[in-house]
């Protein structure tokens, strides 16, 4: 297993550790999940995410690549703002999604950590003709995102670039607790919060890491692992490549039409999408909602219609701590995806009582 520059701190924090996407990465910390969720709901936490994977796109054609091999439009991105996207196979099917930033002199990816080899392969196939360099930066950056309403406030001790002026979905390049980094204002939390990028080995890991850990020190600041990063997500209706959407899926039916630009000229997978959508999806991903007590929705759990129809199956679930039910997301037959639709869903042969509802959850 690969290891973040974290790692020690992550075991001396108590940190139950997993392999995940081929790293050795902290489930959960000592005080549990819920709490851990909570703590950025309220507060402040930081995930070590620097599993994600960074390809940079340099030369004259790098908008031209991003333009090709992505379905958002990157030629709206004006330097140092970055835009959610996906890039999918020739039938429409998503390879992965991804966040794509405009550094002002080059672009950046950044992909799933558990789809890292197989979207580099992409890529590389996929240049030619294309008057670019790819660099795959992934083993020489370092990523945290510190998530929650005092999350700036944190940061803020620690950097002079006025974070406050950073919009949602943009960044700024400076030196944060003395080191030179990327700040960007993105997370999957849907709290307000920055993910920070920058290189550096064990020390600078780890000064930053107590940098912000004793800045927040008054915040009550955590440490978060990937168990309440999933939760989070989850609560906010946010897509996890491998359950919500994968190589099966095309984004239309995943809600993600926003991010896929089909007046722009030829991407791959236009013309399967095109199709798609002159001919109606057939399935659609939706939010589900259960008030029965001790039911926990799973991937795979199947979803049945009123009359007992097979209708789809769930893709996410959980206990939502901050609503204490049952929340899942799941493709269902189109017919079925209005919301307040009442659905079952099937778990050990028992069906428990849900209904389908608009995303976020909370």
């Amino acid at each position: 297993m690969k290891t973040t520059r974290f790692n020690a701190i992550h075991k001396a924090l108590g940190g139950k550790m997993v392999e995940f996407a081929g790293y050795e990465m902290p489930v959960q910390y000592p005080k549990g999940i819920i709490h851990e969720h909570l703590t950025v709901r309220n507060s402040v936490g930081v995930f070590d995410v620097s599993h994600m994977g960074e390809f940079e796109v340099r030369g004259k054609d790098a908008l031209n690549f991003i333009q090709y091999i992505s379905t958002n439009d990157a030629s709206k991105l004006i330097p140092y703002q970055a835009q959610y996207s996906s890039m999918c196979y020739p039938d429409g099917g998503m390879v992965d999604d991804m966040i794509v930033y405009n550094l002002n002199d080059y672009y950046m990816m950044v992909v799933n950590g558990a789809n890292i080899d197989k979207d580099w392969d992409w890529c590389n196939k996929n240049k030619a003709g294309f008057d670019i360099e790819l660099i795959n930066a992934t083993d020489d950056i370092n990523l945290l995102a510190i998530q929650g309403p005092k999350s700036l406030e944190t940061l803020q001790k620690l950097t002079d670039v006025n974070l406050s002026e950073i919009e949602y979905y943009h960044c700024k390049l400076g030196k944060l607790a003395n080191y030179d980094m990327i700040i960007s204002r993105t997370g999957y939390t849907g709290e307000i919060g920055c993910e920070i990028y920058f290189r550096g080995d064990e020390k600078v890991a780890k000064d930053v890491w107590d940098a912000i850990f004793n800045a927040g020190a008054e915040f009550g600041i955590e440490p978060i692992g990937l168990g309440a990063r999933d939760t989070l997500r989850l609560e906010k209706g946010y897509c996890l490549y491998g359950n919500d959407i994968d190589q099966t899926t095309n984004p239309l039916e995943a809600g993600l039409g926003w991010i896929t630009k089909l007046n722009k000229d030829n991407f791959i997978g236009k013309d399967a999408l095109v199709k798609v959508k002159a001919e109606g999806i057939k399935r659609k991903l939706v939010g589900m909602i259960s008030d029965e007590k001790g039911f926990i929705p799973r991937h795979h759990y199947k979803i049945f219609s009123e009359n007992n129809e097979e209708i789809g199956e769930v893709t996410s679930g959980n206990i939502s701590p901050v609503l204490n039910k049952a929340i899942a997301m799941g493709y269902v037959k189109i017919d079925y995806a209005k919301p307040d639709q009442n659905v079952f869903i099937e778990s050990r042969g028992k069906m428990f009582a849900a209904r389908v509802v608009k995303f976020p959850f909370v």
